[in-house]
């Protein structure tokens, strides 16, 4: 079958062949990406097309300088997860990596590399985007403004993501001949998501309902971004009229009949499951004689494992103790929901001895010692630095040793073609039962709306499914659907925020979720306090309201011309 992600791989040999030079400009200042040459209309052939929109869609692959920068800077947001309750930063020590500890312990400051790689990767694939934009909008090429709603969408995603990170970013559309020259400050936040809201409109209509590249855009993918984005600013604004769009936006991809809940929880994690099933907008990673096209934002978190079944690994992005503990489940098999954010305390914790209820996306999420990982044991020596970090290595990006898809022995370590999906049908399904319950209407709908991802989770109690990862003689799995009784708005509002942390541990939500919700700085803070009982470097860190976004790349400031990203003075 035809796939996007063939395309990017042969586009990676070809397309330096049909792009200007500024295409490869400099890296000292990532918006000083004045438009150079022209193309002519020989070379804005069919071929030329093609691998310009295919390297545009390259971009989400975060790798444009080398390795190092994809993991600091990266698509997959995995080290905003170390910065909410979900996730520690992990590896052989506090001094490894050390900006990203630095982001764990909310120590924040503009000459962070992440800071400088996250803003850098981005600004970089919009490049991409609009170089493609601007080639095909002088062509009367076949499809044209399919192709055009599909680089909007594109940048739609790219500003979203960094909207979502930094406070203040410059905003500019392919018609901005200097990009140097737009202040970060020209536009207001508002301003900016009403930009990335006009992209998806339009693209949305213009797109096909399905395309012939596995990996390409459709008009569902606006959609669920669109969704995305409404859910954010409905929740920052407090707008009831946004969340509105969530609904309107998510029933488009639920109507379209192209998409549905994973059999088990564990296919999200299979190589033969990508661009099915929830996979909505997902990156197109593959397995390429140069090693290119792997996962390189996610390259070091795969754990070390007992006797190198991964070839190596590094061991970061452990889960943390108050996720585990979140997965707890009553006598009903429904979670506890003492926080009003997804939020839990240490009171109980869940370990090997653990005599309760527990949920059973827990071991699909984290290696737990004794348990099963991929049909291995899981055990103290497949944790690199067990009394700093614990045990609970992540496991949704990693396939079983044996797995035919898997290399062993390079970085990344684990390296495979699996898929990373940014957005996927259960977290629009779990939108829309928000947007839902926000408003206050249609509330046994949004019920029914979770209780099919519970559902999904019930069903994946199967011991025999494979690769093994599930333990029934050893823990008590009980999850169940909420019942109708005692559904008030205030109880949904705390059960999708909880169910919401569930299902998409790991994946990069959590910290944008807590962010939107205005609930970041008082959840965090309590999670470290209460956490700095396990890990004592947490003793005495705390974050601040100053310090939920990132500010601008100091690098980016210095380099600016005459002031540019000086802030505004009051």
């Amino acid at each position: 079958m035809k796939t996007i992600k063939n395309n990017i791989v042969k586009a990676a040999f070809g397309v330096a062949m049909v792009v200007s030079p500024a295409f490869f400009s400099s890296c000292d200042d990532m918006l000083d990406l004045i438009p150079q040459g022209t193309f002519t209309d020989a070379q804005l052939d069919s071929t030329a097309i093609d691998g310009l929109l295919t390297s545009a869609y390259a971009g989400l692959e975060c790798h444009f300088f080398g390795n190092n920068e994809s993991f600091q800077g990266p698509i997959t947001n995995w080290i905003f997860d170390v910065r909410s309750d979900d996730a520690y930063k992990g590896g052989g020590a506090l001094s490894m990596e050390s900006n990203i500890h630095d982001l764990e312990v909310s120590n924040l400051r503009s000459d962070n590399v992440c800071v400088r790689d996250k803003w850098r990767n981005n600004f970089y694939a919009i490049d991409r985007v609009h170089k493609a934009m601007r080639a095909i909008e002088g062509t009367n090429v076949a499809n044209r403004e399919s192709m055009l709603a599909e680089l909007k969408t594109l940048r739609a995603y790219f500003y979203f993501d960094l909207i979502r990170v930094f406070k203040n970013i410059p905003y500019f559309d392919e018609t901005v001949d200097d990009p140097s020259s737009v202040s970060p400050y020209q536009y207001s936040r508002n301003e900016i998501f009403d930009f990335i809201k006009k992209d998806l409109r339009e693209a949305y209509p213009v797109m096909p309902e399905t395309q012939q590249d596995k990996g390409r855009f459709n008009r569902y993918v606006a959609a669920a971004l669109m969704a995305k984005v409404c859910a954010f600013t409905a929740s920052v604004n407090n707008s009831q009229s946004d969340w509105g769009e969530v609904v309107t936006y998510a029933d488009y991809v639920i109507g379209s009949g192209q998409y549905q809940l994973y059999p088990n929880f564990l296919d999200m994690s299979k190589v033969e499951f990508d661009n099915s099933y929830e996979s909505i907008l997902a990156i197109q990673f593959a397995s390429t004689s140069d090693n290119m096209h792997y996962n390189y934002s996610n390259m070091l978190n795969c754990t070390i494992s007992e006797g190198n079944l991964y070839g190596n690994g590094d061991d970061f992005f452990l889960g943390s103790q108050n996720l585990v503990n979140a997965f707890r489940t009553n006598e009903n098999g429904l979670p506890y929901l003492n926080g009003n954010s997804g939020d839990v305390d240490n009171s109980v914790n869940v370990t090997g001895d653990y005599q309760g209820n527990v949920d059973p996306r827990l071991d699909f999420t984290v290696g737990r010692i004794g348990f099963p990982f991929r049909g291995h044991t899981y055990t103290s020596g497949w944790c690199r630095a067990y009394d700093i970090y614990g045990e609970y290595s992540g496991k949704k990006g990693q396939l079983a040793p044996e797995d035919p898809n898997m290399v062993s022995g390079i970085v990344p370590w684990g390296a495979s073609g699996l898929n990373f999906c940014l957005i996927r049908y259960a977290d629009i399904l779990l939108l829309k039962a928000e947007a839902l319950i926000e408003q206050n209407k249609d509330l046994d709908v949004a019920r029914q709306l979770i209780n099919d991802v519970r559902l999904k989770a019930k069903r994946s109690i199967d011991s025999s499914y494979s690769p093994v990862d599930l333990d029934p003689m050893r823990a008590s799995y009980k999850v169940e659907p909420y019942p109708a009784d005692g559904w008030t708005q205030d109880y949904a509002r705390r059960a999708v925020r909880m169910e919401r942390r569930l299902e998409l541990a790991m994946e990069g939500n959590r910290w944008f979720d807590l962010v939107r919700w205005g609930t970041v700085v008082d959840v965090v803070n309590k999670y470290m306090q209460n956490e700095s009982s396990l890990r004592t470097y947490y003793e005495g860190s705390s974050i601040s309201d100053s310090e939920v976004y990132f500010p601008i790349p100091l690098e980016e400031v210095d380099n600016a011309a005459n002031g540019g990203y000086d802030e505004p003075q009051d």
